[in-house]
Order: structure tokens, then C-alpha cells, then sequence
């Protein structure tokens, strides 16, 4: 990285029910739930932490407030274990609450992963930012982050950038699916992108994954971008709109991705990084 941060700022939409996960999330935001001893979100922060990102902007909603009171210090359990061999057990945590800075809006209604990112706007302001999505644990053993790769191109191609793997043909219905013409190794210059599109219709096997670098202009389109698909604001269709424009890139990133908002992922998730603490 150089030291010229051009990113600043890290989105994360965490609204959603969690659904898949119930009824373990009716109380609990999914993205508290724990891989491990640590939830879903604080591995999203510290992702971005890895790229230099110091601010974070987190779209909650009803019933979420676990989320704020995670990443802010709890004085009586501080007290508590202070002195005791478990005061280490909260030194994670508590240096992220140090090193960032935390905000917050609602989003009122479920509209989409489009309509959660324009309740952003008035976090992020007009400047190019980041998008985690926390049910997207990403892992990239011994190497640099999927957003610190991200940012190094962003800094070359200056445009949005959607991080992309290859997928089964029949998942297509779960993702948005990019087609496009490789630049270069692992980069594709997008030319479509369809949101959950049916195996026979899916323009290619490339899906887009929770790691998003989004131009300012994005919260514009998205103003001007109708219900998609189930009825919801759908970030693929305005990010279509860039990519008409030769605007969007997609990155075939290096390193492992969970789904962590199916049980099957979770639980892929919980035995790989158990298998890594295991192993020093």
C-alpha cells in the first residue's frame, strides 16, 4: 500500500435477518454470530483494518444493538477480569475499538443490498469507499487480505471493483454473475452483470462475492435504480450501470471464502479457522 490512503472508509451493510440461521438469530444479529470466539463482523473490521481502513460505517437495523455494544468498552466486565488471566482474552477487541472509529445508520426498511448501501451515503460522503459483507469470511493464509488486494488495484484502475470467484453453474441463482474480458491476469473488465440469474441464463460461471470497492456516483444510480428482482434495490443493477460505462472491474481474488450465511458454510468456517488456531 502507499502511503496515500486513497480508501478511507469501509461499509459494512449488517441489516439483515438471518433468516437461514434462525432461530439462534431472533435475539441475536447474524453477524454476532461466533466462528470460534470471535463474531462475524469483528473479522470483517479487521479486515479492513488490514488495508489500512481506519473508519467504519455500519448499516444496522432493528434489534442490532449487540453490534454497537461489541465494538465499545464494557466497563464492568473491563473491571472485572482486570488483573485476572482472562484480561487477555478481550486485547482483540480492544484494540480495535482503539484503532477505528465507528458509525451508525438504520436502515428502516428491507429493500435490497442496494437500498442498505444508499443509507450509507450520508456515512461515507462523496469519496470512493469499501463494502464488507461480514456473511463473507474471507481468509488469505499468510498473505495479504482480499481488500488490501483490492485497494492495490483500485489505486491503478480507479474505477468500482467487485471481487469475483468461480462458482458451480447450478449456484448461479444465489449470486449476481459478471461477464466480461480479461485485461489481465484474474481481472475482468465487466460488461454484464445479471442478479441470481437461472443456470441456463448465467452469462458465465464468475460470481460476485461480499467484497465491494464502489465510486462515490454509485449513491446517485442507486437513487435512480428500481426494485429488481424480489422486489429489492439490487446493488448488481446499478453497479451495470457503471459497467456500461467501462467503469467496474471484477478480481478473481487469492484466498478462501466462506459463506457464512448458510450452515453449511458456518460450520466450514468454524472447522478451518479451528484447524489454523490448532496449528499455531
Amino acid at each position: 500500500m502507499s502511503n496515500n490512503i486513497i480508501i478511507k472508509k469501509c461499509l459494512f451493510p449488517a441489516a439483515g435477518y438471518g433468516t437461514r440461521f434462525l432461530p439462534a438469530t431472533k435475539a441475536i444479529p447474524k453477524e454476532m454470530l461466533p466462528v470460534l470466539t470471535k463474531p462475524l463482523l469483528q473479522y470483517g473490521v479487521e479486515e479492513a483494518i488490514s488495508a489500512d481502513i481506519e473508519t467504519m460505517a455500519i448499516v444496522t437495523g432493528r434489534g442490532k444493538r449487540a453490534i454497537e455494544d461489541h465494538f465499545d468498552i464494557s466497563y464492568e466486565l473491563e473491571h472485572q477480569i482486570k488483573g485476572t488471566p482472562k484480561e487477555h482474552y478481550l486485547t482483540e477487541i480492544r484494540d480495535v475499538i482503539t484503532n477505528c472509529t465507528f458509525s451508525y445508520t438504520r436502515q428502516i426498511e428491507m429493500k435490497g443490498l442496494g437500498h442498505a448501501i444508499a443509507c450509507g451515503e450520508t456515512l461515507i460522503g462523496n469519496e470512493p469507499f469499501a463494502v464488507i459483507l461480514a456473511d463473507d469470511l474471507c481468509d488469505n493464509e499468510g498473505g495479504e487480505s482480499v481488500l488490501s488486494q483490492m485497494l492495490k488495484l483500485y489505486e491503478k484502475y480507479k474505477c468500482s471493483i467487485v471481487a469475483v470467484e468461480e462458482i458451480p453453474t447450478h449456484d448461479s441463482n444465489k449470486y449476481g454473475v459478471i461477464a466480461g474480458e480479461f485485461i489481465e491476469d484474474n481481472i475482468i473488465r465487466v460488461s454484464d452483470m445479471v442478479e441470481k440469474p437461472e443456470p441456463k441464463d448465467a452469462p458465465s460461471n464468475l460470481a460476485i462475492i461480499g467484497r465491494y470497492i464502489l465510486t462515490p456516483d454509485i449513491f446517485e444510480i442507486l437513487k435512480e435504480t428500481k426494485a429488481g428482482r424480489g422486489g429489492e434495490i439490487q446493488i448488481t443493477d446499478a453497479l451495470l450501470t457503471q459497467a456500461k460505462q467501462g467503469n467496474v472491474i471484477a478480481y478473481k481474488f487469492k484466498g478462501k471464502r466462506f459463506d457464512c450465511g448458510s450452515v453449511d458454510g458456518f460450520v466450514e468456517a468454524t472447522n478451518y479457522f479451528y484447524q489454523k488456531s490448532a496449528n499455531g
